[in-house]
């Protein structure tokens, strides 16, 4: 992959007018903000796409390779595992080798490993590549972020990141609709497959396209005892959330884990301090608004992932619907984040980010509070209202957030911004789901033997019960044996699905309240200072 030495003025665009890129000519595009936005939005696209089209194609593949519930589980965790832990790193390497290049070897990877998923023959070699996918993807999104930074002055860049969230929003949610007709018309290979033309298409565009600018003081060393010393502690951690619902929160591996990733990410901090070149560097946190930009990322992520977990199940094992239905369902949330993220863009480079972010975390605790009302026999028309709102809540938070983070940062410290922005979300979300997973298995719990003994269903062995229970927690009524009355199977569905009503009321209730908290906490926003300015060189 090449890379030009020449001054910023030979090939970049205008930094403050973005005026449009020289006529046409490869010259003239080569840079161009926009077509930058395009190119990565592309590569973005993949990723976002991939975290949610696959857990459509998890049963099929359960079912053709003979796979255990465990080894399902992992075809996830494997790849958030991965994603999470090579963020920041990957952030980090491309403030040192330049995002251009970066980003180019995060897609061609990402693509790559994703044809190989689609020609494994076992489940433990779709499992391996989908931890390469995860790693790929990690070196790819703060890339893609770094590369917006760049190419875009600070008064822009609200509008680029809103096109961006707008991207990643629409992707996420066609997940489950695109997933769900490919699987059901083609087989579960071709969910991996269709990364491969928009791999191709993200790569041709940007090694035709895309420019490598890089600050004069860009880093020049990498620091291997932070690499190790963070990735340790980020494994730790979301190893811990990712079997703290196998273990339980009190278990002694679960706090073991805890207590390992605390002691590391200390070590980490304290060695960051003193490192030449810190692979993340501590005196970013003396912004005010970043750290309140990536602690509101946590706490959105943690709500609206965690919440929408329950969504699915809701929709499917409650009301009955179909993995296309269900994402149907859910077109009002995808509709609203798409029109309002670039909206958002746009009221935020007018106003600033403080009070367009304090009123999205508003509505999104509306959003939820309202979800937690929500009862088996409601309708399209009340949750199409919540999921509106919900999205009208997410999209400024997605946008304003990620600026005042990627925007507050230094020039050089682009790429791991952005990887701090991603391993927020990516750890607030597994947070999120497995914290308010706990909340709803104890709900359940409780609400499942009371509801049993109010209807006058006989009692069930200790074995069965917890079976019963397991199914309640996702919503779903074992079938009845046979013989069982019809009026008898009614009553026993009744009660598994007001089990599990209640349990996910107190999950949302749960949610909202963490929104409420969000939203203070987004009062110590504001707009990012840092431009790239003229002094950027390639």
């Amino acid at each position: 992959m090449s890379t030009q030495t020449s001054t910023v003025a030979a090939d970049a665009p205008d930094p403050a007018g973005l005026e449009g890129g020289g006529g046409g000519t490869r010259k003239g595009m080569r840079g161009h903000p926009w077509l930058t936005l395009v190119t990565v939005a592309f590569g973005v696209t993949m990723v976002a796409l991939d975290g949610t089209i696959v857990a459509i194609a998890n049963p099929a593949i359960q079912k053709d390779l003979g796979a255990s519930l465990s080894d399902v589980q992992w075809i996830t965790n494997g790849y958030l595992l991965a994603l999470a832990v090579a963020l920041i790193t990957a952030g980090k390497l491309g403030d040192r080798f330049g995002h251009r290049q970066t980003f180019l070897v995060g897609v061609v990877g990402f693509a790559a490993a994703s044809a190989a998923i689609g020609v494994s023959g076992s489940v433990a070699l779709v499992v391996t590549f989908r931890v390469l996918q995860g790693i790929f993807g990690a070196l790819l999104m703060p890339a893609a972020l770094g590369l917006l930074r760049a190419s875009f002055p600070a008064e822009r860049l609200n509008a680029a990141i809103g096109i961006w969230g707008a991207v990643i929003g629409a992707s996420t949610a066609a997940g489950p609709i695109v997933g769900g007709l490919l699987v059901e018309h083609v087989n579960w290979e071709s969910v991996f497959f269709i990364n491969v033309p928009v791999g191709a298409l993200a790569l041709v565009m940007g090694l035709v396209l895309l420019l490598d600018r890089r600050p004069e003081n860009a880093p020049r060393s990498f620091d291997l005892l932070g690499v190790v010393l963070l990735s340790v502690a980020m494994f730790c951690l979301v190893w811990a959330i990712i079997k703290a619902p196998e273990w339980h929160w009190g278990d002694a591996r679960t706090i073991g884990f805890l207590a390992v990733s605390l002691l590391a990410f200390a070590a980490f901090g304290f060695w960051e301090t003193r490192a030449k070149e810190p692979l993340l560097p501590m005196s970013m946190f003396r912004s005010i608004p970043l750290t309140a930009g990536t602690v509101l990322m946590v706490l959105m992520a943690f709500g609206f992932m965690g919440g929408l977990f329950f969504v699915t199940f809701y929709l499917q094992n409650v009301n009955g619907l179909s993995p296309v239905d269900s994402g149907l369902r859910l077109l009002p949330l995808t509709a609203m984040m798409i029109v309002a993220s670039p909206l958002a863009g746009t009221v935020i480079t007018k106003v600033g980010p403080r009070i367009p972010l304090v009123a999205a975390m508003v509505l999104t605790a509306v959003a939820m509070f309202g979800l937690s009302s929500l009862d088996a026999d409601s309708g399209m028309g009340i949750t199409s209202v919540w999921f509106a709102i919900l999205g009208l809540g997410l999209a400024p938070v997605m946008v304003g957030a990620t600026e005042v983070i990627v925007g507050n940062a230094p020039l050089q410290h682009a790429g791991v911004a952005g990887g701090l922005q991603q391993a927020a979300m990516q750890v607030g979300g597994s947070l999120g789901t497995a914290v308010l997973g706990a909340v709803m298995a104890s709900r359940v719990g409780s609400e499942l033997p009371q509801q049993w003994a109010e209807a006058k269903l006989p009692q069930l062995p200790e074995q069965k019960e917890e079976a019963l229970k397991k199914a309640a927690e996702v919503g779903m009524a074992p079938p009845a044996p046979k013989g069982t009355p019809a009026q008898v199977a009614e009553t026993i569905e009744h009660v598994v699905h007001g089990s599990f009503i209640s349990g996910m009321g107190l999950a949302f209730v749960c949610a909202g309240i963490v929104a409420v908290l969000a939203a203070g906490v987004a009062v110590f926003t504001s707009r990012g200072t840092n431009d790239a300015g003229p002094s950027v060189h390639i």
